[in-house]
């Protein structure tokens, strides 16, 4: 059993609805998300993994901002340039992720099709108009739907990494067709593109301090 110190052993949180953590004088570890008491000026520092305490992060939505910019301008070439490109002796093909989405369906491998369809496709398109969507309403101050819009943060947080299925299907290919003699696949821009993308929506979304949401609420 682990022993706190006194001072974060109980933290009274009777009459405290309505107001946010830092007016009570609470803090949440990023990290743990060990409930914290910030009233000893010394409390810098969790008390169960150690990881530094912050009331908000410092440049949240501009950093956030800055990523999702570059997410979105690196959207439209990860979807216009090729994945893949395979050689044969027929010739050489360049397939994007849509060209891949036809061919699957053409070949009656639909559920396959609209597995990459969506998780290649959709989901980031939705992540990225999920994520301007908070950074507006928080730049905004709105209190619009506070515990939906954090629920919603949550999602993009935990479908993050699923939008690489392209990136993985492109590497299990390349790994296996270069066994063959008679076709070679190699990796496209647009795979490049497209883990950009992925990896540059994850960091918008980390740099996103989601206690941003609730500020406007509790100043109604």
């Amino acid at each position: 059993m682990v022993d706190h110190p006194p001072e974060h052993r109980y933290i009274p949180v009777a009459g405290l609805a309505g107001q946010t953590g830092a007016a009570a004088g609470l803090i949440s570890c990023d990290i743990c998300e060990t409930l914290c008491c910030t009233h000893d000026e010394a409390a810098t520092h969790c008390p169960s993994c150690g990881a530094s305490l912050h009331l908000r992060h410092k440049d949240s939505l501009t950093k956030s901002l800055a990523y999702l910019v570059a997410a979105t301008i690196l959207y439209i070439p990860a979807n216009l340039l090729p994945v893949m490109q395979t050689n044969t002796i027929f010739g050489t093909q360049d397939d994007t992720i849509m060209s891949g989405v036809l061919v699957l369906l053409h070949t009656g491998s639909w559920p396959l099709a609209l597995l990459v369809f969506f998780a290649s496709i959709v989901v980031p398109l939705l992540k990225l108009f999920s994520i301007s969507l908070l950074l507006y309403t928080c730049w905004k101050k709105s209190t619009w739907n506070a515990l939906q819009r954090t629920q919603l943060f949550r999602m993009v947080e935990a479908v993050g990494r699923w939008s690489m299925l392209d990136v993985y299907v492109v590497t299990v290919l390349v790994a296996l067709v270069q066994f063959k003699s008679l076709a070679a696949i190699h990796p496209g821009g647009g795979a490049l593109a497209f883990g950009a993308v992925v990896v540059l929506t994850m960091l918008s979304a980390q740099s996103f301090d989601s206690r941003l949401i609730w500020v406007a609420k509790t100043h109604e």
